[in-house]
């Protein structure tokens, strides 16, 4: 059933969290957003010939056998839930959501779709094809973090917006976006499923391109675990104490320290040096950007 609104009608600020966790958020009010297009009536049977992909679909990559699973139960059941899409030019449409239904039904050998048709400018129709996609389970780390940075790029929306609008918590959000400062060869290491996301978040500790690129390699090579690989990169940044003189050593971190650090390190996706003597010291903590620092702010519960 699709949801409609009342442009009028206040919205209870404590709705908000409830409001951003499902497909009514697309629906709701935002800061300096767009108003949400409204639906023009029920489903309609469109021709799949005259409906076009959206240039602005942040998912990339489509699970062949899951998409065959699809079609063979549009071809027996048809289309439970419509897709949404825009009028265009010369009697055509463009996909807003629903872009699985619609190839799993050309698959299916379906000649139409059930459709609800909206009035939606490109920045709108954007805006909901990106934050329908991330609200999606099956989404690939990669495709998240381009998806989160064209929201703050395009829309200007704070890491605290995309998670109201989109159900995600925001220190998870940090983290996505700075996916994208891995060496490509290494994202696409991570969106083929080479290494997860947490070897990924790990890897971002390490500040030199080839260092990133010799340890992924490593992961791969010998199927590292992310605590292996946590040990491994650690044993980079913080390599095993060196004589300073014939005197001074420097003195090994306590283990129950060197736990917190990783743990911390885990949490932010972030570079952390803790300078621990008899129970005191400091805890150091490296940021590249004001999204590192946002996602630092809030991890302490300041933002």
């Amino acid at each position: 059933m699709e949801a409609t609104t009342n442009q009028n009608t206040a919205v209870d600020p404590k709705r908000r969290t409830a409001l951003g966790k499902g497909i009514e958020s697309l629906l709701g009010p935002r800061p300096q957003a767009a108003a949400t297009p409204v639906s023009l009536g029920k489903p309609l049977e469109i021709a799949l010939e005259l409906i076009d992909r959206n240039p602005n679909q942040t998912r990339t990559m489509f699970d062949e056998v899951k998409l065959e699973e699809l079609a063979r139960s549009i071809a027996t059941n048809g289309v439970v839930q419509p897709i949404v899409v825009r009028e265009m030019p010369e009697g055509r449409y463009q996909l807003i959501m629903g872009e699985r239904r619609w190839r799993a039904s050309k698959i299916a050998e379906k000649t139409t779709i059930p459709a609800i048709v909206r009035h939606a400018s490109d920045e709108q129709a954007m805006e909901m094809t990106i934050i329908e996609n991330l609200q999606r389970a099956d989404l690939n780390p990669m495709e998240q973090a381009r998806a989160f940075d064209r929201l703050s790029r395009q829309f200007k929306m704070t890491q605290d917006q995309m998670a109201i609008r989109t159900g995600k918590d925001r220190a998870s959000i940090g983290n996505f976006i700075r996916l994208l400062r891995l060496p490509l060869d290494v994202q696409n290491c991570l969106e083929s499923g080479q290494i997860n996301f947490g070897h990924a978040k790990v890897l971002l500790a390490l500040e030199r391109r080839e260092q990133i690129v010799s340890v992924t390699n490593r992961i791969i090579a010998q199927s590292l675990s992310v605590r292996q690989t946590e040990t491994y990169v650690q044993g980079i940044i913080n390599p095993e104490p060196r004589l300073h003189s014939e005197k001074a050593v420097i003195e090994p971190l306590d283990p129950n320290v060197r736990e917190a650090r990783d743990l911390i390190q885990r949490r932010l996706g972030l570079k952390v040096r803790i300078e621990d003597k008899n129970g005191k010291g400091r805890v150091i903590i490296d940021y590249a950007g004001v999204d590192d620092f946002d996602t630092i702010v809030g991890a302490l519960g300041l933002g």
